[in-house]
């Protein structure tokens, strides 16, 4: 992969939620190299982020507060600021782990990929670890078809070309754009499963999915209906294979996930373990 194309355009939406924003941007900030650029997109705060994005000066490439139709507008916006292409977006509250972005530029060539997707460290409020959330799928289109289920956002990396080649993240799609937006990669490009560990995912009551659960999950069925009468879905497998594609994630979700964490990791800091995380849980498994 030529330099120039191994540039990734980091996104940040945020409203509101000043309180984690300053986490989440130095975390980004450590992986960037030369050529990167981060911009956070938010969508008129009324509470300290504002102060937050200034105290950061030009360390941001840049950034923008106005209203916004969705947090889908706020990447949207983000990403039409570059022309880099390799892409991702990390939710305000989220944290990239230390060698994410390097991780990612090796591996999208390494795998000859579109899009890779992987592992992520599921935490709380404080940013204690509770588990390490397994991101495979052993068929992408398939699994989010018939299991109605959604890579791992924070942990999903891409090129601009595909995301280009699919029209974009849709503002339109108020709750579940992450959901849409991947399907519809999916189905059109080479997307692979690598099992690392990029990046935390916070768990807050600030979390689209959290506040409009019964939305998103309207709106996941509305996406996935709209492809199938596309005609652009992959084949459907067999009944049976259909009945394994729902049920395995919900499976895993529930027995599996806590088993991949080594002793003493749970309850600690993410920040403190990001490093060792990345390097314990970097290979395979």
């Amino acid at each position: 992969m030529p330099a120039t194309d191994r540039r990734f355009c980091v996104v940040t939406p945020n409203f509101n939620m000043g309180r984690y924003l300053p986490e989440t941007i130095d975390s980004v900030l450590a992986n960037l190299r030369p050529g990167d650029e981060y911009h956070v997109i938010d969508g008129g705060s009324t509470d300290n982020s504002l102060d937050v994005l200034r105290s950061y000066g030009d360390r941001l490439t840049g950034w923008i507060s106005e209203p916004d139709r969705s947090y889908a507008d706020a990447v949207a916006k983000g990403f039409r600021r570059s022309t880099n292409e390799l892409q991702c977006w990390i939710a305000c509250g989220d944290l990239m782990l230390k060698g994410a972005l390097d991780n990612a530029r090796e591996l999208i060539a390494l795998e000859n990929a579109d899009m890779i997707f992987g592992d992520d460290l599921y935490v709380d409020e404080e940013c204690r670890i509770i588990q390490v959330t397994d991101g495979s799928a052993p068929n992408l289109p398939v699994m989010m078809i018939h299991g109605a289920w959604t890579p791992l956002q924070d942990a999903c990396f891409w090129r601009r070309d595909l995301y280009e080649r699919v029209g974009g993240i849709d503002p339109a799609v108020r709750h579940a754009a992450d959901y849409d937006l991947f399907l519809r990669m999916g189905v059109a490009g080479r997307c692979r499963y690598t099992p690392h560990v990029f990046s935390a995912f916070r768990r807050h009551p600030g979390q689209t999915s959290q506040q409009h659960e019964l939305r998103y999950k309207q709106e996941k069925l509305a996406c996935r209906e709209k492809l199938l009468k596309s005609g652009a879905a992959p084949k459907p497998p067999s009944l049976p294979a259909r009945a394994f594609y729902w049920v395995y994630p919900r499976l895993r979700s529930r027995f599996m996930n806590t088993k991949k964490v080594p002793a003493g990791l749970i309850g600690s800091h993410a920040l403190a373990h990001a490093s060792a995380a990345t390097a314990r849980f970097g290979g395979g498994r």
